[in-house]
């Protein structure tokens, strides 16, 4: 990496980190639906700008795809995230369970499209939720947030990975990212703008402290964030992306320690570290092939350990908003 390119990765991991700690600061003047009703009202208005500019080129079909993934990986994965941390999950637990989306995604892939998994794959997933599990005990005893509130970032991670596993089924060819994520987030601004109206939780608070926070949430953490994971993927390719995004969870906790003073024990950065290992075992390629390429799967193009297909290499991946940063390139396809 270049300088430049070093300058713009670190802030790629400040501005997506920066979304756990926008949501522990954004709950703090309001309710979780209405923090992420104001947040996609906002982005819905440049949204329709743009989608009125290229909606003329842009398949049907492929903009119900990616509405349907919005649902998944915006309306879903976010809900989960905000609604924990107001119910008193650490920005830095939430973060961490979300970076198991690369590794869940991979034993979907094995399960929904019959991509190949090995042993070392398997091992490493259930090494990471070991992990994930130290530093949620760790969480949970100085917290006051009930147990069943740290199933909602799991099912948060899980959403996303049901977003991505849509993406690659389906795979929508006719819409660019800004046109993927202009549908998106008109998508989950009409579902949480229904969600909130209905559950009395519309009408935002008319303070400096929210509108501040929805400043946060919305422009360093979502314009941001998209933005500078794209500018990483273009100059240093997805799987430079998809490293760093194992990089937010220390930040968070660090961050949230200095801004919020939670609690970061031995035991934390301990599970901290168990999950690192098996995110990386589960990430892991497989064994070189005659060539010293990856190994295809029988009858398709090569793909990596979570099945990207070689169209990766462009640094085009799946469209899947906050789920992106966690894919990268595959290998070339191996010659006979």
């Amino acid at each position: 990496m270049t300088a430049t390119d070093r300058l713009w990765a670190g802030a790629f991991v400040v501005l997506w980190s920066s979304g756990f700690i926008g949501a522990e600061l954004a709950t703090g003047h309001a309710t979780s639906l209405t923090v992420l009703n104001w947040r996609f009202l906002v982005l819905a208005v440049p949204s329709a700008l743009w989608l009125a500019h290229r909606f003329a080129r842009l398949a049907a079909r492929d903009v119900a795809v990616h509405a349907a993934i919005g649902l998944l990986a915006q309306v879903g994965y976010l809900y989960g995230v905000v609604a924990a941390t107001e119910l008193g999950v650490s920005p830095g637990t939430a973060a961490l369970i979300a970076s198991l989306q690369p590794a869940v995604t991979a034993a979907a892939a094995f399960l929904v499209l019959g991509e190949r998994v090995r042993a070392v794959q398997i091992g490493g997933l259930a090494i990471g939720f070991a992990g994930v599990a130290m530093v949620v005990s760790a969480d949970y005893s100085g917290s006051h947030a009930a147990l069943w509130a740290f199933a909602l970032p799991v099912g948060a991670m899980l959403s996303l990975v049901a977003g991505t596993i849509l993406e690659r089924r389906a795979r929508p060819k006719t819409l660019g990212p800004l046109d993927a994520l202009a549908v998106q987030f008109l998508t989950a601004a009409a579902a949480f703008a229904a969600l909130s109206a209905s559950t009395g939780h519309f009408a935002p608070t008319m303070t400096a402290g929210f509108w501040g926070a929805m400043a946060w949430v919305t422009l360093l953490a979502g314009l941001g964030g998209y933005g500078t994971y794209w500018i990483v993927v273009r100059r240093n390719g997805a799987t430079a992306a998809a490293t760093l995004l194992y990089l937010t969870p220390p930040v968070t906790m660090l961050w949230a320690w200095a801004m919020f003073g939670d609690r970061i024990t031995a035991w934390t950065w301990a599970g901290l570290a168990v999950t690192s290992l098996g995110v990386a075992l589960t990430l892991r390629r497989g064994d070189p092939g005659p060539s010293g390429r990856a190994s295809p799967v029988r009858g398709r193009p090569a793909t990596g350990p979570r099945g990207i297909r070689p169209r990766l290499r462009s640094g085009r991946g799946c469209r899947c908003g906050a789920g992106t940063p966690g894919l990268r390139p595959s290998p070339a396809r191996r010659r006979s």
